[in-house]
């Protein structure tokens, strides 16, 4: 099992925004510096909290301080860019990161952002589809192109000067392009076997009830049997919110205590999903009243917290009810105690993964 970092990053409303993206970058050097595989973050443009408004743009500011993890985006909300500004940009992050770069992509889960995009009423799945095909099919095409769809209408006939090189879209360093990954958020998700099928890579939300992340894997088999291909475990990322102490005290009031990180991340997004009816992301069965889904009982069901060995067996647990993934994205939240909020990665990556058992079994081999 590898070691990943994932963030869509949760700030308190009146914390500084420079000392949020000070802190938020400061954690995916750290990851780098412990060797973790990868890592991604988040963006959205209308929420104070989760203030990276532009993921690409961030992994651009970052890209020097990390010498050898993929960093991802995590993820561009395809139907609130054009396909076009969408392929120039990727391509040149993946230049810019030198190859080592995961294009990270969904339709977008806050519906403030669809609404100042103009999208809300729009079947935003189908912008999804359309617009990661367009970007596909420009950096597969040679200019002028001619992708013409619902919603978009891309060519550069009219205007190209081929012998000064204008007309062209920038293609990406990675041929034919960077893995694609596609967060999985819906239990039984039939988005993950569209996926699957193209042979995009998941990402299970670190805001799933183990049960439903258990449900993405036999949606990915189907989709990589449908077109011939063997699935693998390895390809699998799951997000998870853990944190680790050197003593139990310490880690209970961080993870659960009223001022914890851990607390506010999970008030945001539980506000949220209830007010959108997506309540059922946090229950074991359908029919609990929303009333029921307290922060208390989020905390108890999605957070693993404790010392080294508790975190390590509670670990090894929940990839049994969930089943065989490759890689565990430890899920960031705000630095409200900056030494702790390092220490817990630190202990992560150096007491807790060599404790279980795939990372045993990987290194004997």
């Amino acid at each position: 099992m590898k070691l990943g970092f994932f963030t869509m990053p949760i700030h308190p409303l009146n914390k500084d925004w420079r000392l949020c993206l000070k802190e938020d970058r400061e954690a995916f050097a750290l990851a780098d510096q412990l060797g973790f595989a990868e890592a991604y973050c988040g963006e959205h443009i209308t929420d104070q909290a989760e203030n990276i408004t532009s993921c690409a743009m961030f992994l651009a500011w970052i890209a020097d301080d990390i010498k050898r993890m993929r960093l991802g985006t995590g993820t561009i909300n395809v139907p609130n860019a054009h396909p076009a500004a969408v392929a120039s940009q990727i391509a040149m992050l993946d230049h810019m990161l030198e190859g080592r770069f995961n294009f990270g992509i969904s339709p977008g889960g806050l519906l403030s952002d669809a609404e100042v995009f103009g999208n809300l009423d729009a079947d935003r799945n189908a912008m999804f589809v359309e617009g990661i095909d367009a970007v596909l099919k420009i950096w597969a095409a040679s200019p002028p192109y001619d992708i013409e769809g619902r919603f978009w209408k891309i060519t550069t006939a009219r205007t190209m000067m081929p012998e000064i090189g204008q007309g062209f879209v920038a293609k990406p360093l990675q041929r034919p392009h960077p893995p694609i990954v596609s967060t999985v958020v819906a239990p039984h998700s039939k988005g993950v076997t569209e996926a699957a099928a193209r042979g995009w890579l998941p990402i299970s939300a670190n805001f799933l009830l183990p049960q439903w992340v258990a449900s993405h894997w036999p949606k990915y088999v189907e989709g990589r049997q449908r077109v011939g291909a063997k699935p693998d475990p390895a390809d699998w990322r799951i997000a998870k919110s853990v944190f680790v102490a050197d003593d139990l005290a310490t880690a209970r009031e961080y993870a659960l205590g009223p001022k914890s990180p851990y607390r506010f991340y999970y008030s945001q997004l539980l506000t949220k999903m209830k007010k959108n009816g997506r309540g059922i992301l946090f229950k074991s069965d359908p029919n609990i009243p929303d009333d029921e889904i307290t922060v208390d009982r989020v905390l108890d069901e999605l957070v693993i917290w404790g010392t080294p060995d508790k975190v390590a067996e509670e670990l090894i647990a929940f990839e049994k009810k969930v089943g065989e993934f490759g890689t565990l994205l430890y899920a960031g939240k705000d630095w409200l105690d900056p030494a702790l909020a390092r220490r817990s990665m630190v202990l992560l990556a150096e007491k807790v993964a060599p404790k279980l058992p795939i990372a045993k079994a990987k290194a004997a081999e």
